[in-house]
Protein backbone atom coordinates (compact mmCIF):
# COMPACT_ATOMS: atom_id res chain seq x y z
CA UNK A 1 0.00 0.00 0.00
CA UNK A 2 1.34 3.43 -0.95
CA UNK A 3 2.32 5.68 1.94
CA UNK A 4 1.70 8.80 -0.18
CA UNK A 5 -1.14 9.29 -2.68
CA UNK A 6 -0.59 11.26 -5.88
CA UNK A 7 -2.72 12.87 -8.57
CA UNK A 8 -0.12 13.61 -11.21
CA UNK A 9 -1.95 13.37 -14.52
CA UNK A 10 -2.83 10.59 -16.95
CA UNK A 11 0.36 10.80 -19.05
CA UNK A 12 2.71 10.46 -16.08
CA UNK A 13 0.65 7.62 -14.58
CA UNK A 14 0.55 5.78 -17.91
CA UNK A 15 4.29 6.14 -18.54
CA UNK A 16 5.11 5.10 -14.98
CA UNK A 17 2.97 1.97 -15.26
CA UNK A 18 4.63 1.10 -18.57
CA UNK A 19 8.08 1.55 -17.01
CA UNK A 20 7.22 -0.81 -14.16
CA UNK A 21 5.74 -3.38 -16.57
CA UNK A 22 8.95 -3.30 -18.60
CA UNK A 23 11.06 -3.89 -15.47
CA UNK A 24 8.96 -6.77 -14.08
CA UNK A 25 10.78 -10.09 -14.01
CA UNK A 26 14.20 -8.50 -14.52
CA UNK A 27 15.21 -6.67 -12.43
CA UNK A 28 11.97 -6.29 -10.45
CA UNK A 29 11.17 -9.58 -8.76
CA UNK A 30 9.21 -8.43 -5.69
CA UNK A 31 5.77 -6.92 -5.28
CA UNK A 32 7.15 -4.35 -2.83
CA UNK A 33 9.59 -2.80 -5.33
CA UNK A 34 7.03 -2.90 -8.14
CA UNK A 35 4.46 -1.15 -5.94
CA UNK A 36 6.95 1.52 -4.81
CA UNK A 37 8.06 2.32 -8.36
CA UNK A 38 4.43 2.29 -9.43
CA UNK A 39 3.41 5.11 -7.10
CA UNK A 40 6.41 7.44 -6.70
CA UNK A 41 6.19 10.28 -9.30
CA UNK A 42 9.69 10.12 -10.81
CA UNK A 43 9.08 13.19 -12.96
CA UNK A 44 8.76 15.46 -9.91
CA UNK A 45 12.47 14.89 -9.25
CA UNK A 46 13.49 16.00 -12.76
CA UNK A 47 11.00 18.77 -13.58
CA UNK A 48 13.08 20.17 -16.45
CA UNK A 49 13.11 16.82 -18.28
CA UNK A 50 10.39 15.47 -20.54
CA UNK A 51 8.05 12.82 -19.16
CA UNK A 52 9.07 10.39 -21.89
CA UNK A 53 12.77 10.65 -21.00
CA UNK A 54 12.18 10.51 -17.25
CA UNK A 55 10.23 7.26 -17.54
CA UNK A 56 12.57 5.47 -19.95
CA UNK A 57 13.72 2.52 -17.87
CA UNK A 58 17.36 2.53 -19.00
CA UNK A 59 17.96 6.28 -19.15
CA UNK A 60 19.87 8.23 -16.51
CA UNK A 61 19.02 11.94 -16.29
CA UNK A 62 22.08 14.17 -15.68
CA UNK A 63 21.26 17.07 -13.37
CA UNK A 64 24.67 18.64 -12.72
CA UNK A 65 27.92 18.73 -14.71
CA UNK A 66 31.35 20.25 -14.09
CA UNK A 67 33.05 22.80 -16.35
CA UNK A 68 34.35 20.04 -18.62
CA UNK A 69 30.91 18.49 -19.04
CA UNK A 70 31.54 15.53 -16.72
CA UNK A 71 28.36 14.43 -14.94
CA UNK A 72 28.64 15.05 -11.20
CA UNK A 73 25.11 14.02 -10.23
CA UNK A 74 22.29 12.28 -12.07
CA UNK A 75 18.94 10.66 -11.55
CA UNK A 76 20.02 7.05 -12.09
CA UNK A 77 18.29 4.83 -14.63
CA UNK A 78 15.18 3.19 -13.17
CA UNK A 79 16.50 -0.23 -14.21
CA UNK A 80 19.58 0.24 -12.05
CA UNK A 81 17.62 1.65 -9.12
CA UNK A 82 15.26 -1.32 -9.20
CA UNK A 83 18.24 -3.70 -9.32
CA UNK A 84 19.79 -2.20 -6.20
CA UNK A 85 16.49 -2.09 -4.32
CA UNK A 86 16.00 -5.78 -5.01
CA UNK A 87 19.58 -6.46 -3.88
CA UNK A 88 18.92 -4.57 -0.65
CA UNK A 89 15.77 -6.56 0.27
CA UNK A 90 14.31 -3.69 2.32
CA UNK A 91 11.41 -4.40 4.66
CA UNK A 92 8.88 -2.32 6.63
CA UNK A 93 10.21 -0.61 9.73
CA UNK A 94 13.85 -0.60 8.65
CA UNK A 95 16.27 2.28 9.08
CA UNK A 96 18.04 3.03 5.79
CA UNK A 97 20.93 5.31 4.88
CA UNK A 98 21.16 6.42 1.26
CA UNK A 99 24.65 7.70 0.41
CA UNK A 100 24.38 10.04 -2.55
CA UNK A 101 21.09 11.92 -2.75
CA UNK A 102 18.79 12.83 -5.59
CA UNK A 103 15.41 12.48 -3.91
CA UNK A 104 13.63 9.93 -6.09
CA UNK A 105 15.43 6.86 -4.75
CA UNK A 106 14.91 8.14 -1.19
CA UNK A 107 11.17 8.33 -1.90
CA UNK A 108 11.23 4.71 -3.11
CA UNK A 109 13.03 3.77 0.10
CA UNK A 110 10.37 5.60 2.13
CA UNK A 111 7.68 3.54 0.43
CA UNK A 112 9.56 0.32 1.20
CA UNK A 113 10.21 1.04 4.91
CA UNK A 114 6.71 2.41 5.46
CA UNK A 115 5.53 4.76 8.23
CA UNK A 116 7.39 2.79 10.93
CA UNK A 117 10.75 3.03 9.14
CA UNK A 118 13.18 5.88 8.61
CA UNK A 119 15.22 7.03 5.62
CA UNK A 120 18.29 9.26 5.84
CA UNK A 121 19.84 10.55 2.61
CA UNK A 122 23.24 12.29 2.55
CA UNK A 123 25.08 14.26 -0.12
CA UNK A 124 28.11 16.56 -0.16
CA UNK A 125 26.72 18.98 -2.77
CA UNK A 126 24.46 21.79 -1.41
CA UNK A 127 22.73 22.14 -4.79
CA UNK A 128 21.85 18.45 -4.87
CA UNK A 129 20.66 18.48 -1.25
CA UNK A 130 18.39 21.43 -1.99
CA UNK A 131 17.11 19.74 -5.14
CA UNK A 132 16.42 16.47 -3.28
CA UNK A 133 14.55 18.25 -0.49
CA UNK A 134 12.45 20.18 -3.00
CA UNK A 135 11.57 17.05 -4.97
CA UNK A 136 10.67 15.12 -1.83
CA UNK A 137 8.47 18.01 -0.66
CA UNK A 138 6.69 18.16 -4.04
CA UNK A 139 6.09 14.41 -3.94
CA UNK A 140 4.94 14.38 -0.32
CA UNK A 141 7.89 12.60 1.31
CA UNK A 142 8.90 15.30 3.80
CA UNK A 143 9.68 12.71 6.48
CA UNK A 144 12.82 11.66 4.59
CA UNK A 145 15.81 13.30 6.29
CA UNK A 146 18.24 14.83 3.78
CA UNK A 147 21.63 15.71 5.27
CA UNK A 148 24.42 17.89 3.82
CA UNK A 149 27.69 16.13 4.70
CA UNK A 150 30.67 14.26 3.27
CA UNK A 151 29.39 10.72 2.74
CA UNK A 152 32.82 9.30 3.56
CA UNK A 153 31.80 9.60 7.22
CA UNK A 154 28.20 8.46 6.93
CA UNK A 155 25.57 9.97 9.23
CA UNK A 156 26.31 8.70 12.75
CA UNK A 157 23.39 10.53 14.38
CA UNK A 158 20.79 8.10 12.95
CA UNK A 159 22.94 4.92 13.10
CA UNK A 160 22.82 1.96 13.20
CA UNK A 161 21.24 1.28 9.82
CA UNK A 162 19.62 -1.94 8.71
CA UNK A 163 20.51 -1.08 5.14
CA UNK A 164 23.03 1.26 3.51
CA UNK A 165 22.69 1.97 -0.23
CA UNK A 166 25.46 3.84 -2.06
CA UNK A 167 24.56 5.60 -5.30
CA UNK A 168 27.94 6.57 -6.74
CA UNK A 169 31.01 4.76 -8.00
CA UNK A 170 32.89 3.95 -4.79
CA UNK A 171 36.63 3.23 -4.80
CA UNK A 172 36.47 1.72 -1.29
CA UNK A 173 34.28 1.04 1.76
CA UNK A 174 35.12 3.61 4.45
CA UNK A 175 35.27 2.45 8.10
CA UNK A 176 32.34 4.71 9.01
CA UNK A 177 29.99 2.74 6.78
CA UNK A 178 30.93 -0.50 8.49
CA UNK A 179 30.65 1.07 11.92
CA UNK A 180 27.17 2.45 11.18
CA UNK A 181 25.82 -0.78 9.66
CA UNK A 182 23.69 -2.90 12.01
CA UNK A 183 25.03 -6.28 13.09
CA UNK A 184 22.70 -8.11 10.71
CA UNK A 185 22.64 -5.30 8.17
CA UNK A 186 23.33 -5.20 4.44
CA UNK A 187 25.20 -2.65 2.35
CA UNK A 188 24.68 -2.33 -1.40
CA UNK A 189 27.62 -0.51 -2.95
CA UNK A 190 28.88 0.08 -6.52
CA UNK A 191 32.45 -0.97 -5.72
CA UNK A 192 35.25 -0.27 -8.18
CA UNK A 193 37.81 -3.08 -8.57
CA UNK A 194 40.66 -3.10 -11.09
CA UNK A 195 38.94 -0.58 -13.34
CA UNK A 196 35.44 -2.11 -13.33
CA UNK A 197 32.44 -1.52 -11.06
CA UNK A 198 29.90 -3.98 -9.68
CA UNK A 199 26.89 -3.23 -7.50
CA UNK A 200 27.53 -5.68 -4.65
CA UNK A 201 25.09 -6.63 -1.90
CA UNK A 202 27.30 -7.32 1.12
CA UNK A 203 26.23 -8.89 4.42
CA UNK A 204 28.35 -8.89 7.56
CA UNK A 205 30.88 -11.72 7.89
CA UNK A 206 32.93 -11.46 11.08
CA UNK A 207 34.97 -8.27 10.90
CA UNK A 208 34.29 -7.89 7.19
CA UNK A 209 31.62 -8.40 4.55
CA UNK A 210 30.59 -11.23 2.22
CA UNK A 211 28.73 -10.83 -1.07
CA UNK A 212 25.22 -12.16 -1.57
CA UNK A 213 24.74 -10.80 -5.06
CA UNK A 214 26.52 -8.56 -7.56
CA UNK A 215 25.49 -6.89 -10.81
CA UNK A 216 27.07 -4.85 -13.56
CA UNK A 217 26.54 -1.10 -13.08
CA UNK A 218 27.85 2.36 -13.87
CA UNK A 219 27.66 5.46 -11.67
CA UNK A 220 29.07 8.96 -11.34
CA UNK A 221 32.38 9.15 -9.40
CA UNK A 222 32.70 9.77 -5.66
CA UNK A 223 33.28 13.30 -4.35
CA UNK A 224 34.75 14.64 -1.14
CA UNK A 225 37.31 12.81 1.00
CA UNK A 226 36.40 9.52 -0.65
CA UNK A 227 37.15 10.76 -4.18
CA UNK A 228 39.86 8.91 -6.05
CA UNK A 229 41.34 9.69 -9.45
CA UNK A 230 41.78 6.48 -11.49
CA UNK A 231 45.40 5.41 -12.05
CA UNK A 232 46.37 5.24 -15.72
CA UNK A 233 49.51 4.09 -17.49
CA UNK A 234 49.77 5.64 -20.95
CA UNK A 235 50.99 3.27 -23.65
CA UNK A 236 50.35 5.55 -26.64
CA UNK A 237 48.12 8.43 -27.62
CA UNK A 238 44.62 7.55 -26.40
CA UNK A 239 45.77 4.10 -25.25
CA UNK A 240 46.20 3.34 -21.55
CA UNK A 241 45.93 0.76 -18.77
CA UNK A 242 43.70 1.25 -15.69
CA UNK A 243 45.47 0.03 -12.55
CA UNK A 244 44.91 0.04 -8.80
CA UNK A 245 47.04 2.15 -6.49
CA UNK A 246 50.45 0.52 -6.11
CA UNK A 247 50.08 -1.74 -9.15
CA UNK A 248 51.84 0.68 -11.49
CA UNK A 249 55.21 -0.25 -10.01
CA UNK A 250 54.78 -3.78 -11.36
CA UNK A 251 54.41 -2.73 -14.99
CA UNK A 252 57.28 -1.43 -17.15
CA UNK A 253 55.63 1.24 -19.28
CA UNK A 254 58.52 1.61 -21.75
CA UNK A 255 58.49 -2.15 -22.40
CA UNK A 256 54.72 -2.09 -22.93
CA UNK A 257 55.08 0.81 -25.36
CA UNK A 258 57.69 -1.14 -27.34
CA UNK A 259 55.51 -4.26 -27.35
CA UNK A 260 52.52 -2.32 -28.70
CA UNK A 261 54.56 -1.31 -31.75
CA UNK A 262 55.39 -4.94 -32.63
CA UNK A 263 53.12 -6.90 -35.01
CA UNK A 264 50.26 -8.67 -33.27
CA UNK A 265 49.64 -12.41 -33.20
CA UNK A 266 46.15 -13.91 -33.12
CA UNK A 267 45.03 -17.28 -31.74
CA UNK A 268 41.79 -19.11 -31.00
CA UNK A 269 42.03 -21.44 -27.97
CA UNK A 270 38.51 -22.84 -28.38
CA UNK A 271 36.85 -21.11 -25.41
CA UNK A 272 33.21 -20.06 -25.47
CA UNK A 273 32.43 -16.35 -25.28
CA UNK A 274 29.49 -15.92 -22.93
CA UNK A 275 28.35 -13.69 -20.04
CA UNK A 276 30.97 -11.03 -20.88
CA UNK A 277 30.64 -9.13 -17.58
CA UNK A 278 31.30 -12.32 -15.59
CA UNK A 279 34.20 -13.25 -17.87
CA UNK A 280 35.66 -9.76 -17.44
CA UNK A 281 35.61 -10.03 -13.65
CA UNK A 282 37.09 -13.54 -13.77
CA UNK A 283 39.98 -12.46 -15.97
CA UNK A 284 40.79 -9.37 -13.91
CA UNK A 285 40.89 -11.42 -10.72
CA UNK A 286 42.55 -14.47 -12.25
CA UNK A 287 46.11 -13.13 -12.25
CA UNK A 288 47.98 -10.30 -10.48
CA UNK A 289 49.35 -9.39 -13.92
CA UNK A 290 45.93 -8.38 -15.30
CA UNK A 291 44.96 -4.77 -16.02
CA UNK A 292 42.19 -3.12 -18.02
CA UNK A 293 43.34 -1.98 -21.47
CA UNK A 294 41.56 1.00 -23.11
CA UNK A 295 41.81 2.53 -26.56
CA UNK A 296 39.87 5.34 -28.23
CA UNK A 297 37.73 4.70 -31.28
CA UNK A 298 40.24 6.69 -33.31
CA UNK A 299 43.10 4.31 -32.46
CA UNK A 300 40.84 1.30 -33.01
CA UNK A 301 39.84 2.54 -36.47
CA UNK A 302 43.53 3.01 -37.24
CA UNK A 303 44.02 -0.70 -36.51
CA UNK A 304 46.30 -0.25 -33.50
CA UNK A 305 44.04 -2.34 -31.24
CA UNK A 306 40.90 -4.45 -31.61
CA UNK A 307 37.43 -3.05 -30.95
CA UNK A 308 37.27 -5.03 -27.69
CA UNK A 309 39.52 -2.36 -26.13
CA UNK A 310 36.92 0.36 -26.77
CA UNK A 311 35.19 -0.01 -23.40
CA UNK A 312 38.16 -1.64 -21.71
CA UNK A 313 39.33 -5.25 -21.97
CA UNK A 314 41.39 -7.32 -19.48
CA UNK A 315 45.00 -7.57 -20.62
CA UNK A 316 47.57 -10.03 -19.28
CA UNK A 317 51.00 -8.38 -18.90
CA UNK A 318 54.26 -10.35 -19.06
CA UNK A 319 57.44 -9.25 -17.28
CA UNK A 320 59.07 -8.16 -20.56
CA UNK A 321 56.12 -5.92 -21.48
CA UNK A 322 54.46 -8.42 -23.81
CA UNK A 323 50.69 -8.43 -23.36
CA UNK A 324 47.59 -10.27 -24.55
CA UNK A 325 43.91 -9.42 -24.56
CA UNK A 326 40.58 -10.99 -25.52
CA UNK A 327 38.68 -10.77 -28.81
CA UNK A 328 35.69 -12.71 -30.13
CA UNK A 329 34.18 -14.11 -33.30
CA UNK A 330 31.18 -16.19 -34.34
CA UNK A 331 31.69 -19.83 -33.39
CA UNK A 332 32.21 -22.39 -36.15
CA UNK A 333 29.03 -24.30 -35.28
CA UNK A 334 26.98 -21.27 -36.28
CA UNK A 335 23.83 -20.01 -34.58
CA UNK A 336 24.21 -17.27 -31.98
CA UNK A 337 27.32 -18.75 -30.34
CA UNK A 338 30.63 -16.89 -30.11
CA UNK A 339 34.12 -17.96 -29.17
CA UNK A 340 37.00 -16.13 -27.54
CA UNK A 341 40.28 -15.39 -29.21
CA UNK A 342 43.53 -13.78 -28.11
CA UNK A 343 45.60 -10.97 -29.61
CA UNK A 344 49.15 -10.65 -28.27
CA UNK A 345 52.01 -8.18 -28.75
CA UNK A 346 55.65 -8.30 -27.73
CA UNK A 347 58.74 -10.52 -27.74
CA UNK A 348 57.01 -13.32 -25.77
CA UNK A 349 53.64 -12.95 -27.48
CA UNK A 350 53.18 -16.71 -27.99
CA UNK A 351 53.75 -17.48 -24.31
CA UNK A 352 51.49 -14.74 -22.92
CA UNK A 353 48.79 -15.66 -25.46
CA UNK A 354 48.91 -19.28 -24.32
CA UNK A 355 48.54 -18.26 -20.67
CA UNK A 356 45.62 -15.98 -21.53
CA UNK A 357 44.02 -18.75 -23.58
CA UNK A 358 44.32 -21.10 -20.61
CA UNK A 359 42.39 -18.61 -18.45
CA UNK A 360 39.68 -18.35 -21.11
CA UNK A 361 39.33 -22.14 -21.31
CA UNK A 362 39.23 -22.46 -17.52
CA UNK A 363 36.43 -19.90 -17.41
CA UNK A 364 34.43 -21.59 -20.18
CA UNK A 365 34.75 -25.07 -18.75
CA UNK A 366 34.72 -24.57 -14.98
CA UNK A 367 33.29 -21.20 -13.94
CA UNK A 368 30.91 -20.00 -16.64
CA UNK A 369 27.69 -19.05 -14.87
CA UNK A 370 25.96 -15.97 -13.50
CA UNK A 371 27.01 -14.87 -10.01
CA UNK A 372 29.89 -17.35 -9.75
CA UNK A 373 32.27 -15.11 -7.79
CA UNK A 374 32.41 -14.93 -4.01
CA UNK A 375 33.51 -11.44 -3.00
CA UNK A 376 34.70 -10.54 0.48
CA UNK A 377 35.65 -7.15 1.88
CA UNK A 378 38.21 -7.24 4.69
CA UNK A 379 39.04 -4.07 6.66
CA UNK A 380 42.66 -3.01 7.08
CA UNK A 381 44.65 -5.19 9.49
CA UNK A 382 42.38 -8.20 8.83
CA UNK A 383 44.50 -11.14 7.58
CA UNK A 384 44.01 -12.24 3.97
CA UNK A 385 43.08 -15.96 3.74
CA UNK A 386 46.13 -18.04 2.85
CA UNK A 387 44.28 -19.81 0.05
CA UNK A 388 43.39 -16.53 -1.69
CA UNK A 389 44.54 -16.24 -5.31
CA UNK A 390 46.97 -13.28 -5.49
CA UNK A 391 45.14 -12.03 -8.57
CA UNK A 392 41.92 -11.97 -6.63
CA UNK A 393 43.20 -9.69 -3.87
CA UNK A 394 42.54 -6.03 -4.66
CA UNK A 395 44.22 -3.71 -2.16
CA UNK A 396 42.29 -0.62 -1.13
CA UNK A 397 42.96 2.37 1.10
CA UNK A 398 40.75 1.08 3.94
CA UNK A 399 40.99 -2.66 3.35
CA UNK A 400 41.08 -5.39 0.70
CA UNK A 401 38.64 -7.00 -1.69
CA UNK A 402 39.15 -10.77 -2.02
CA UNK A 403 37.47 -12.45 -5.01
CA UNK A 404 37.21 -16.26 -5.12
CA UNK A 405 35.73 -18.47 -7.84
CA UNK A 406 34.14 -21.74 -6.64
CA UNK A 407 34.06 -24.28 -9.46
CA UNK A 408 30.79 -25.03 -11.20
CA UNK A 409 29.51 -28.46 -10.08
CA UNK A 410 27.54 -28.67 -13.33
CA UNK A 411 29.86 -27.47 -16.15
CA UNK A 412 28.08 -25.81 -19.08
CA UNK A 413 28.01 -27.28 -22.54
CA UNK A 414 29.49 -25.71 -25.65
CA UNK A 415 33.03 -24.83 -26.64
CA UNK A 416 35.66 -25.88 -24.08
CA UNK A 417 33.05 -27.26 -21.69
Amino acid sequence: MATVRHDDGDDAARLRAAMVDELRGDPITSTAVADAMGVVPRHLFAPQTSLKEVYESNTAVPVKRDRDGLTLSSLSAAHLQATMLEQAAIGPGMSVLEIGSMGYNAALLAELVGPAGHVTSVDIDPDIVERARAGLARAGYDRVEVVLADAEYGVPAAAPYDRIIVTFDSPDIPPAWLEQLAGDGRIVVPLRMKGVTRSIAFDRDGDGLISRDYRLCRFVPAQGDGAHAPRRLTLDTEVYLSVEDGEEAGFEVAALQRALRRPATRSWPGAAFDLPDELELFLLTGSPRMALLHASQTRIKEGLLNASAGLGVPALIAGDGSFAYRIKRAARQGGDAFECGVIAHGPSAADVAARYGDLLCRWAGRFRRRGAARIRYLPAQTPIPQEANPGGVVRKRHGSVVVAWPENPHPPGGISA
